[in-house]
């Protein structure tokens, strides 16, 4: 879970640091003093900085659980994400894009609980040795 808000912050922060840049007269686009003002933005940064800790995260969890159980887990970002963006960047959000996002909650719920299945009910598949209980 503190992935999930590590790269929910993330975004928050370097979404202000770049509507910050192009909101400024000089912002002509990717430029290199788009870029160079972009490097001088703390909100750019902590956002660089949450983001790799969400990587780091992410990979630590991939060493000790299935992608197809870790990829849609992380995918509850998508939720963190729309509320962040509603409370902090006061982003509009329509009925539609909440309900979309109902719906990937519900998804993301149903996967998870679909995990590894516990040992004793693997030993009742009598699975051989070389296969494992999934």
């Amino acid at each position: 879970m503190v992935a999930v808000f590590a790269q929910a912050s993330g975004n928050v922060f370097l979404s202000k640091g770049m509507k910050s840049i192009f909101a400024t007269p000089m912002a002509e686009g990717l430029s290199l003093s788009t870029a160079l003002q972009a490097a001088g933005s703390p909100s750019i940064w902590l956002g660089i900085v949450l983001s790799i800790l969400f990587f780091i995260l992410f990979m630590t969890a991939l060493s000790w659980a299935d992608l197809s159980l870790v990829l849609p887990g992380i995918s509850a970002e998508v939720i963190v994400n729309v509320a962040f963006a509603n409370y902090f960047l006061m982003e509009p959000v329509s009925p539609a894009r909440w309900a979309g996002t109902l719906f990937v909650a519900i998804g993301v719920i149903l996967v998870l609980r679909s995990g590894r299945k516990p040992d004793k009910l693997c030993r009742m598949e009598k699975k051989p040795p070389d296969r494992p209980c999934r």
